[in-house]
């Protein structure tokens, strides 16, 4: 008897295919939270791994299962071993809850399966691409009509993306990249991957980089490319470097300028806070990553660039995908867009967010988050046994109590990540050890914080 063949997800016949699978999966994620309880499984690494152990055997079976069954199975165990970014007391990291219509948005995407690497392969997504690209560059640089944005899978790709084009720009000599010490670790990463000259790392003693600093940089190694570095929203601290400034010092010393705003970026949507952002515009590149304060699943990287002859160097030919008299005939050429060749539409879920929120709605949210860590420093200043580190500027805060050691504090931390109680990060600043709460979900309340401080008090020795 002939074997049955597995439904597809597109055609005219794969909604109907997808629909009672949907409904299995949506029965396992709640299911899976229930038994969860909490941010994150309790017990910590060994019991997460048998448990998911249990559920994944065997991995390759002699006969397969019920698809219902293999779904229920596996989304549960991993909704039940996950960590919640959705959760208020799940705010360790850069890991955003992303948005119900962006994850629906990524579900058509993944059905429809286009591959950005040729128009035949994704004709509306290429399009689609090439308009809401254009419009988040014209968010970065209002003023450089013709300036161009790739999408990448992050901020470490974007970063990456910008020290090349830095190096393709300089073709006679190697640039230098130089940088603060809070910049992202993907950038003096690029240098290395890249072949270039050990990137210059300057001192960052109160979280940002000072201009004066940059200006001894500059001077000691004028005379060779330079590329600098500024980051507007730091990972630690959330901290943004005063970019105008330094955006005159690389006029002045002739240097390329990039900016990493993978987490501050989205500020531009925001009236209230988009003066922070001043300077922006200046850069030659710019990192966004919408997968932070944008609420997307991740990926949503973006590399915006003022000058699209920055992007010359990625041109690449391949018969196959671009041939020349395709191209000639008018057929988007689309490997120079990106280093990937297979790439998913990851733009999908950003234009259907972007037209439901508008510019309101997006203000709305990165002004919310904005408020809560503002709110979270608050609580923390009223209770005498709790230090915070600086008033935050972006959704970041910085805490510890007040007489815990490093030690102290590093198994507080990991206590509560064994309990399933709360995910909070750490950082070193001062010379000290900090806990650090990012706050990403714009549903957290004050109740909220309230009680995830009592849990960081009442582990604390006395």
């Amino acid at each position: 008897m002939p074997r049955t063949l597995p439904p597809l997800s597109g055609g005219p016949h794969g909604p109907e295919a997808l629909r009672p699978l949907l409904d299995t999966v949506l029965t396992a994620l709640t299911d899976g939270a229930h038994h969860r309880k909490g941010p994150l499984p309790a017990g910590g690494p060994a019991p997460v791994a048998a448990a998911l152990h249990a559920a994944a055997t065997p991995v390759l079976p002699d006969t397969g299962t019920d698809p219902h069954t293999a779904l229920a199975t596996l989304v549960t165990a991993l909704t039940a071993g996950a960590a919640d970014p959705a959760h208020p007391h799940c705010a360790a990291h850069l890991h955003c809850p992303p948005l119900a219509v962006a994850t629906a948005a990524d579900l058509a995407a993944s059905a429809l399966n286009p591959s950005l690497d040729s128009w035949d392969q994704a004709p509306a997504a290429t399009a689609l691409e090439e308009h809401v690209t254009h419009t988040l560059a014209a968010e970065i640089y209002p003023q450089a009509v013709a300036a161009q944005a790739l999408v990448t899978t992050g901020g470490t790709e974007a970063n990456q993306l910008a020290v090349l084009l830095a190096r393709e720009a300089a073709p006679d000599r190697a640039p230098l990249l130089l940088h603060g010490a809070n910049a992202h670790h993907s950038l003096p990463r690029a240098a290395w991957l890249l072949g270039l000259p050990p990137a210059h790392r300057i001192p960052t003693p109160t979280g940002r980089l000072h201009p004066a600093d940059l200006r001894a940089a500059l001077e000691t190694h004028r005379g060779r490319p330079l590329l600098v570095a500024a980051t507007a929203g730091t990972t630690d601290a959330g901290l943004i470097d005063p970019l105008d400034e330094l955006a005159d010092l690389c006029e002045e010393f002739g240097a390329r300028l990039h900016i990493d705003a993978a987490y501050g970026g989205p500020l531009l949507f925001s009236p209230t806070h988009r003066h922070h952002l001043t300077g922006l515009d200046r850069a030659h590149t710019v990192t966004l990553d919408l997968h932070k304060l944008g609420w997307q699943p991740v990926a949503a990287g973006l590399l915006a660039t003022r000058d699209p002859h920055d992007l010359t160097p990625l041109t690449h030919q391949a018969d196959y995908l671009n041939a020349d008299d395709d191209t000639d005939a008018g057929l988007p050429d689309l490997l120079g867009r990106s280093l990937r060749t297979t790439r998913r539409p990851d733009i999908l879920k950003v234009a259907v967010t972007l037209r439901t929120l508008g510019r309101e709605g997006l203000a709305h949210l990165v002004d919310t988050v904005q408020d809560q860590a503002r709110t979270l420093a608050a609580l923390i200043t009223a209770r005498p046994h709790l230090d915070l580190w600086a008033p935050p500027t972006l959704s970041t805060v910085l805490f510890r109590p007040a007489h815990a050691t490093d030690h102290d504090l590093a198994r507080l931390r990991r206590t509560l990540l064994t309990e399933g109680t709360a995910v909070l990060g750490r950082a070193r600043a001062d010379g000290r050890l900090w806990l650090k709460a990012t706050l990403l979900n714009p549903h957290t309340t004050p109740q909220d914080l309230t009680a995830l401080l009592d849990l960081v008090e009442g582990h604390t020795p006395r």
